[in-house]
């Protein structure tokens, strides 16, 4: 009984220098890290938009667990031409998490509200990546006058998951359970001693936390510090801050929360008469023909095969992304 009692006093004190470490730890971030856009208020909480350039508005969206990080090439290229901005979605980057609905739709008018409220002006070129291309899509068919065209790369196809399987909705449980799992190591401060030793070039405790978070542990932590390490290595450190802060967890959790719902809301979109381009990675498996699935989306769809890329060709072929970026913008588009 002694024993017992010990134990739980010890495993009380490491929880409470684990919350206290990462208190001190969060503040510290908030100074070194400070977001490069600004904090704009929207629906009651404050999303981040870091914008560049001057000319034609473009807007990147990212997949659904990703910040405007991840656009960073792309981005400084396209603003030699044009305004491109990005933006962090609610719980992730330097955004405010939210309660409000993660479905294309809702997301879309949550998108044309910063707009507005940041006075970027219309017609708007819209880029989206994965789950972001259902979010521009909502876009262009809620807002059809301010929307100019569309880039979709290598956008998720509803059809791939309508109607939802067994296996698709045990993986969405699973990556829910996941995220929460992820938000509880956060405040305790593990997920920050992981990525500081992953930094630092220690793989061994992070493969052996990622083993027990998930079960499989190089997979995880091979596949993420994979996509991480084709970015701007100076982003690295911004990447390792976001995660380790609860509400990325969390924010990331609300979207697989809404991902069937969003499948069937996007399942019922009406195929657009505007340009788009659209970008399919070579080297990432689709189970439908994706000739098809453009035809789909709109009667002005133009496919473009990333002969290199695999599921994120912004980061293996961003030249691509800026390429049909600017032909549509060069087209008047």
């Amino acid at each position: 009984m002694l024993y017992f009692a010990i134990a739980i006093g010890i495993a009380a004190l490491l929880v409470l220098c684990g919350v206290v470490y990462q208190t001190i730890a969060l503040r510290s971030d908030e100074r070194r890290f400070p977001a490069p856009g600004r904090l704009i208020d929207v629906d009651a909480h404050r999303l981040h938009l870091y914008e560049i350039g001057s000319g034609p508005s473009v807007i990147l969206e990212s997949g659904i667990s990703a910040s405007s990080l991840n656009w960073r090439r792309v981005q400084n290229e396209v603003a030699r031409f044009a305004r491109v901005c990005s933006y962090d979605r609610s719980g992730l980057g330097w955004s405010d998490l939210c309660n409000q609905p993660c479905t294309p739709t809702a997301l879309a008018h949550r998108l044309h509200a910063l707009l507005q409220a940041a006075h970027v002006a219309p017609p708007y070129i819209l880029v989206g990546h994965s789950f972001g291309g259902l979010i521009v899509r909502a876009f262009a068919t809620e807002f059809r006058n301010e929307t100019a065209g569309l880039v979709l790369v290598d956008p998720l196809d509803p059809a791939e998951w309508s109607p939802i399987t067994e296996q698709q909705q045990r993986m969405i449980a699973h990556g829910i359970r996941l995220a929460r799992r992820g938000a509880l190591a956060a405040r305790l401060g593990v997920v920050r001693v992981c990525l500081n030793l992953l930094l630092a070039g220690n793989r061994l405790l992070p493969r052996a936390a990622a083993k027990a978070w998930s079960g499989r542990a190089a997979e995880v932590t091979d596949r993420i510090g994979g996509q991480v390490r084709k970015m701007p290595e100076e982003t690295w450190p911004l990447v390792a801050c976001h995660w380790k802060q609860p509400k990325s967890f969390e924010g990331m959790a609300r979207h697989f929360e809404c991902l069937a719902q969003s499948v069937i809301e996007a399942s019922d979109f009406p195929v657009l008469d505007l340009p788009v381009t659209m970008l399919v990675g070579a080297q990432n498996e689709h189970p439908t023909d994706q000739s098809e699935y453009a035809r789909r989306i709109s009667t002005h769809t133009r496919l473009v095969i990333a002969q290199t890329s695999g599921h994120w060709i912004q980061l293996d072929e961003p030249d691509l992304v800026v390429s049909a970026v600017r032909e549509m913008v060069e087209a008047g588009h």
